[in-house]
């Protein structure tokens, strides 16, 4: 696959000599491990979007606050940037190293402190598995919500950072709708508390901007979650639908009617036939669209639920509506679902995944404007998303062993996401922005927004050492991309930092 690097990334930092960084990390923190060969660091050069690789100056894997702290304060007084990672699951460039950095990995920070059924919350390191607080909980009858697809592998700190979703964020909420506090380092190495374990905590709502903040911010150590009782009973209808339009109307007529499903999740017929060859799922491979549509709670509740969601997905044109049998065949069901992504890869050399956010309203013209793109670019589309909140996931289809290929594929999806934006969405939903969607934020926002959002860093980490380059992009960035047509006459801020 094709290398792209960015110097930019960099920004204007000073250039620093490694020998002379990794010998004053050595002498401040004799116990902390840094790998410094080449073959050491490779697997760090990038996270899941692959696409993008860089080879870290250093990397640093601390086991404890104090090897953090110092590591921090000591890059801070060499002006050397540092990009925190957590488990490397993520799908948009944000912990892509950078080349005159220190990638600080926190995947030894694992352990789970503590779960309290009776508080319903667990306090947990950031690298501890998201599945893994389900699988602590479980003997207490509650699980952590949010649920990626990537749950088995991805840590709770990265999800923090992106603020993560899954399939059953529709009723359940996001990452930050179910993060009480979080315990963070700054930039210079003081603790600080964000949160509290009471419903609300007095000041501004800095919880919530840490959650999304993508590291910029500051390097999260410990976070507290809401755990909720298992439902009584989950139950899931599996609609096909002959006309991918047909399925999007009937996202919004569900909601519509007043029902809100744990989960309600479309697959068009690329990703259909991916995933049942690669799951055998039940997936009617002839459908051009199905939904997923799980309801729980009490199970009177969720019968009735059940008969009023299939009346709606027939009267919005479903050819057939199917109710998992059993608890197996609805596992199965959200299987098929939850591996499309790499199901879809096995069809395909490479695939590049978009993330954006929609309107339900605006999903019938969003799906037909991808069709029509995919026909312009000649690369396939496979659509999977968590409907029911307008977050899509089209994954596109390419070869980059073809020469402009990746460049091709990386153009159509920028061109997605800003029908996503016409469309009155968003950029992202949960994979954050990082180094993939920086030049469509100049798409989304304002000038002045733009300069709003340096501010708040700069409060945070006045050196702009923490992850440089990646979310915010200056207005020079975005007259260079081209998207400042849309703010046509007006001009850079004076004052907007330079990061």
């Amino acid at each position: 696959m094709n290398i792209h690097y960015d110097a930019r990334l960099d920004g204007d930092l000073p250039r620093r000599d490694k020998a002379e960084v990794l010998a004053d990390l050595q002498r401040a923190a004799p116990g902390l491990t840094l790998l410094h060969r080449e073959e050491d660091l490779r697997p760090f050069e990038c996270d899941g979007l692959s696409a993008y690789r860089i080879l870290p100056m250093l990397v640093a894997l601390p086991q404890d606050l104090e090897q953090v702290a110092t590591l921090l304060g000591r890059c801070r007084a060499l002006g050397v940037p540092v990009v925190t990672r957590g488990a490397g699951t993520g799908l948009s460039g944000g912990a892509l190293p950078l080349e005159q950095g220190v990638l600080l990995v926190m995947s030894r920070f694992d352990r789970i402190l503590e779960v309290d059924p009776d508080a319903r919350t667990a306090r947990v390191q950031p690298g501890v598995r998201n599945l893994a607080i389900s699988e602590a909980a479980a003997p207490f009858g509650l699980y952590y919500a949010p649920d990626p697809s990537s749950q088995i592998a991805c840590s709770i700190g990265g999800n923090v950072a992106e603020n993560a979703g899954g399939v059953h964020c529709l009723k359940y909420g996001l990452t930050v709708h179910n993060v009480m506090r979080v315990e963070m380092l700054t930039l210079e190495g003081e603790r600080v508390t964000l949160g509290s374990e009471a419903l609300d905590a007095p000041g501004f709502d800095l919880l919530a901007l840490i959650n999304g903040s993508e590291g910029m911010l500051g390097v999260v150590t410990e976070i507290t979650v809401k755990l909720l009782p298992k439902p009584e009973t989950a139950k899931v209808l599996m609609a096909s639908f002959d006309d991918v339009e047909k399925a999007g109307h009937a996202v919004g007529d569900i909601i519509a009617a007043g029902i809100v499903p744990g989960g309600l999740e479309m697959m068009d017929n690329l990703a259909i036939r991916a995933a049942e060859d690669f799951i055998r799922a039940g997936y009617p491979v002839e459908a051009e669209a199905i939904l997923l549509c799980e309801l729980d709670g009490v199970e009177a509740d969720v019968d009735e639920d059940c008969d009023r969601a299939r009346r709606v997905m027939e009267a919005a044109g479903a050819i057939d509506v199917r109710q998992a049998r059993d608890e197996a065949e609805r596992a199965l069901f959200w299987a098929g679902r939850k591996n499309a992504f790499p199901a879809v890869g096995r069809m395909s050399p490479d695939y590049y995944c978009m993330d954006g956010t929609i309107p339900r309203r605006a999903l019938p013209r969003v799906l037909k404007t991808i069709a029509e793109l995919s026909e312009e670019f000649g690369l396939r589309v496979a659509n999977v998303f968590h409907a029911g909140d307008g977050n899509m996931h089209p994954l596109i289809l390419f070869d980059a062993n073809r020469e402009g290929e990746l460049e091709k594929a990386e153009e159509l999806g920028g061109r997605i996401l800003e029908a996503c934006v016409d469309a009155g969405g968003s950029i992202t939903g949960e994979h954050g922005v990082g180094r993939e969607k920086i030049n469509q934020m100049c798409v989304q926002f304002q000038p002045d927004e733009l300069t709003t959002f340096h501010r708040v860093k700069a409060a945070f980490d006045p050196e702009g050492l923490l992850n440089p380059g990646k979310n915010i992009p200056t207005l020079a960035r975005c007259a260079e991309f081209g998207a400042m047509h849309v703010h046509r006459g007006q001009l850079p801020h004076p004052d907007l930092p330079r990061f």
